[in-house]
């Protein structure tokens, strides 16, 4: 016990060291003079990932016309399978330079990399809004991709600005801002999609946007980003520029006092040295493959479901516009912002992530077997039923995907909490890349399959995707998920 008194006084006095210059030490010296909850800092933490998931998925409700205008597709019912590739090609570059840009930003700073990324956001959307040729519409989302670097730097400054108590608010803003933003993205989309057609007293035919007729949904995400990265000067920079040597030495000679104690405790530190391979921590791996199964079931319903409204009747669609895909999502971002503020927060306290990621997922599973009669109702009936199993079916993605979000940063310290979570962003995005893709292939040979008499087209594609939500709902149970001690009785 007398080597773990010594090095207790030991890191005290070295927390209250703060060195001049260096910005991590600011961010410090704030957080210990203002306990209080940053909501400024939060605030822009919310408005950056905003801005950065926005692009995501907005293409989807006018990403079916978007093709068909493209004159890539030889049929309608190959739409689906070249739509796939298009949204396939921005996970493909997330997934290949979202562990770079994690070691970027701890290397030369969180900032930069936001910057970046926001610039990336502000220049590729335009560009994607200005294709005209297939080749251009691919490689303009990889490079956004590619170049969008923010979402695994931005989870680890969400903690790094606030105290160790206000890190469960800093966790639930980012998934719900990032929520939002996969809802409001396609909002966007399918509101200002093809705006001669919709607004024509706005938009002349003659006009820019006659020629581009998907400019104006991508143009407007570049334009509300752009106020975010010029506030991104005021951002304070979190990561420290000092050397660290003196501290490790000082660390290491603690260390060696407390294993030198008793046999006990060298164990356990034995323990925490293997539990620091993130890779070899089970608890933490089992629940990013949980969000991985969800993550790629979400991407693959996201761009089924707009293809799925738009595409006629006769193959097993409901011929609903764009604009009417966006009014959906619309309704079903509000109810996320509800859902999220006042609901989920008592369900988790009840029930614990465990039970309520099983519920969730059992009873999307039933859901996704009322989408295919949907069909089979006139209007308004039809819009009505899809709003209801619209909202419930992301209520549910959410619940699940915050669940696994808890799971995972209770699996690992404080000092791993921006490792994991860019692991997570990189096997997540690397999911996500055949999602767009697979769904696109599945969607083409379904409108092929429409009149069969086993499983026809529709009941096809919501079957697979209830399949891919059964093999997630599996892996909640022992002994493919194993939880932290905290959890451990649920």
């Amino acid at each position: 016990m007398a080597g773990g008194e010594a090095g207790a006084p030991l890191l005290e006095k070295k927390e209250a060291v703060y060195r001049e210059g260096c910005p991590g030490c600011a961010v410090e010296r704030r957080k210990t003079l203002n306990p209080g909850v940053p909501y400024k800092e939060f605030f822009h933490i919310w408005t950056i990932i905003l801005a950065s998931c926005l692009p995501v998925s907005s293409l989807f409700p006018f990403l079916y016309f978007m093709i068909r205008d493209l004159y890539i597709a030889k049929t309608v019912e190959d739409i689906g399978f070249y739509a796939g590739f298009v949204g396939a090609s921005y996970m493909l570059g997330r997934t290949l330079t979202s562990t770079a840009w994690g070691m970027v930003a701890d290397r030369i700073g969180r900032k930069p990399v936001i910057v970046l990324g926001l610039f990336s956001v502000i220049l590729f959307s335009a560009l994607f809004g200005l294709s005209v040729h297939y080749w251009m519409a691919v490689s303009t989302r990889f490079l956004l991709g590619s170049l969008n670097g923010i979402i695994g730097p931005i989870r680890a400054y969400a903690i790094e600005v606030c105290r160790p108590e206000h890190h469960a608010i800093a966790l639930s803003l980012v998934s719900t801002a990032w929520a939002i933003g996969l809802i409001l993205g396609p909002t966007i989309g399918g509101y200002l999609a093809q705006p001669t057609e919709k607004y024509p007293k706005l938009f002349p035919v003659d006009s820019l946007f006659g020629r581009f007729p998907y400019l104006l949904p991508c143009l407007c995400i570049s334009v509300f980003s752009f106020p975010v990265l010029i506030s991104c000067v005021w951002l304070p920079e979190t990561l420290h520029n000092h050397n660290t040597d003196e501290k490790e030495d000082q660390a290491s000679e603690s260390l060696t006092a407390i294993f030198s104690t008793t046999e006990v405790i060298v164990e356990h530190n034995i323990t925490s040295t293997t539990k620091n391979n993130v890779l070899k921590n089970w608890p933490l791996m089992s629940s990013i493959i949980l969000f991985c199964i969800v993550s790629f079931d979400d991407m693959a319903y996201s761009e089924i479901f707009s293809l799925w409204a738009e595409s006629d009747r006769k193959y097993g669609g409901l011929s609903f516009s764009s604009e009417d895909v966006g009014q959906v999502l619309a309704i079903t971002g509000v109810s996320i912002l509800v859902y999220q503020t006042f609901i989920f927060p008592r369900i988790i306290r009840v029930m614990g992530p465990i039970n309520t990621s099983r519920v969730a997922m059992s009873l999307s599973v039933v859901l996704l077997f009322t989408y295919a009669p949907i069909t089979h109702l006139s209007r308004p009936w039809s819009s009505i039923a899809v709003n209801i199993a619209s909202i419930l079916k992301n209520n549910f993605l959410i619940t699940i995907v915050t669940s696994s979000f808890i799971l995972q940063n209770n699996s690992v310290t404080q000092d791993q909490r921006a490792t994991a979570n860019g692991l997570a962003t990189t096997l997540m995005s690397f999911c996500k890349t055949f999602a767009p893709a697979g769904g696109g292939i599945v969607f083409s040979w379904a409108q092929k399959r429409q009149h069969v008499f086993f499983f026809p087209g529709d009941q096809m594609l919501f079957f697979l995707l209830a399949i891919v939500e059964l093999v997630g709902l599996v892996w909640t149970f022992k002994p493919f998920l194993v939880v932290p001690d905290q959890f451990s009785s649920n």
